[in-house]
């Protein structure tokens, strides 16, 4: 019986369809685990890998430069023409930690400076406090506090003590939703502040997932201002990072000074709540050996350089570094000097907060876990004009395109940082 190659062509069309379809509903289900809370945020864990490691693939791909894409600088702050021209301060007090890393840190101070900006209150500069009891720092430790006081003149009034005048005993606690409006502030937090005289604002984060709702309007400027123009590292810190990325790009001489930085911690991985999400070759995370396929797979020569977010080298890490030999982990680049201080324990402030800013500044950025961390780097990658952010997938054929697992954030447009750049 003769085959009609009509049927053949179409067949091949219908099957490349699927594929790509797939591979969208991956890109979408990945963003939107950004919808759990934060706890579940923090309990993503790893199946088993279904990928071989096949040396036929690594060789295939060895002569390839990589499939880098150019920084886009073409978007511009839209807040500074819409903030008022002058701050206004009653006799109150706004009081608030950070807590739970950086990608937390950013909105917990949006919220504490919108709360602060439309209740007329002072902001208190915050303390910082970590994941173990006890591990408290100054605001100052990590971040610019003279920055952040300068950014926000004419808009809040901050100060870095509470008057001594000022009992805690008497400090009402106010629990708010992360992206707070300036309607809610009114409706729930003004009679409290009125009431009370003095607040201390925590967030609570009912989704992690940082996409542009239409149903809220335009953004704050107000929000904008305190999530992309007033937070900085302080000098020192801000140092450190500068040398271990001024490494990285050493290393990859061969490609420019271009780096990737992922997202991988073993201590997630582990907890095994991984799981198929459904779409072709997706799933809510993914380990090493998979990324380095993935990687492989759209193009990365094997001589481009890694960072991973992991704090210290884990034997899981060794096939991604059998494929990538230029890939590190932060005791490995950091300056011997400043080892003592900023590499003193496991999940420390300092490491996390080191992740977040080489993260946000690598040429190409991969989240093998989906949460926070992913949405607020993206943010913080929009504004810095670096748009390639590569969501993983499982490549079915032999090489993949990296445009097809540009994160949605990206491609669609949909971050919140796009109501705040134009």
């Amino acid at each position: 019986m003769g085959v009609d190659l009509r049927q053949v062509v179409a067949g091949i069309l219908t099957i490349t369809m699927f594929v790509m379809l797939g591979q969208m509903l991956h890109r979408d289900y990945f963003d939107s685990l950004q919808e759990k809370a934060q706890g579940d945020a923090d309990d993503i864990g790893i199946e088993g890998s279904r990928v071989s490691v096949k040396d036929s693939l690594v060789g295939a791909v060895e002569g390839s430069k990589g499939p880098w894409m150019e920084d886009n600088n073409d978007l511009n702050p839209c807040w500074p023409t819409l903030l008022s021209d002058e701050a206004v301060s009653s006799k109150g007090y706004v009081t608030f930690s950070l807590m739970n890393g950086p990608e937390y840190h950013i909105s917990q101070i949006t919220d504490a400076v919108m709360v602060a900006k439309h209740l007329g209150a002072t902001l208190v500069l915050p303390d910082i406090r970590g994941s173990k009891p006890g591990d408290e720092r100054s605001f100052e430790d990590i971040y610019d506090a003279d920055k952040l006081i300068k950014s926000l003149d004419n808009v809040v009034k901050v100060v870095k003590q509470l008057p001594e005048e000022v009992s805690l005993r008497n400090i009402e606690i106010v629990k708010v939703p992360t992206r707070v409006t300036e309607d809610y502030i009114k409706e729930h937090i003004d009679p409290i502040f009125k009431s009370k005289g003095n607040i201390r604002v925590a967030s609570y984060f009912s989704s992690v997932n940082l996409r542009k709702s239409s149903q809220d309007g335009e953004t704050d400027p107000v929000a904008c201002l305190a999530m992309f123009g007033s937070f900085e590292l302080q000098p020192e810190v801000n140092a450190v990072v500068e040398s271990m990325i001024e490494r990285l790009r050493t290393h990859s001489r061969k490609s420019g000074g271009r780096f990737i930085a992922v997202d991988l911690r073993i201590d997630v991985l582990e907890k095994k709540n991984c799981h198929s999400t459904g779409a072709v070759g997706s799933k809510t995370c993914y380990n090493a050996q998979e990324i380095a396929l993935f990687l492989r797979k759209l193009g990365f020569a094997g001589d481009t350089t890694i960072y991973l977010t992991q704090p210290r080298w884990d034997s899981s890490l060794n096939i991604l570094k059998d494929i990538f030999p230029k890939t590190f982990t932060k005791e490995a680049i950091m300056p011997a000097s400043k080892r003592s201080k900023y590499l003193e324990s496991e999940n420390s402030e300092y490491e996390n907060v080191i992740d977040f800013y080489i993260s946000s500044r690598s040429d190409v950025f991969v989240p093998a876990i989906s949460g926070l961390f992913y949405a607020n780097t993206v943010g913080k990658r929009i504004a810095l004009g670096k748009p390639q952010v590569l969501v993983p997938a499982e490549i079915s054929e032999t090489s993949g395109l990296a445009t097809d697992f540009i994160s949605p954030y990206i491609s669609k447009k949909n971050h919140l940082a796009y109501s705040c750049f134009c």
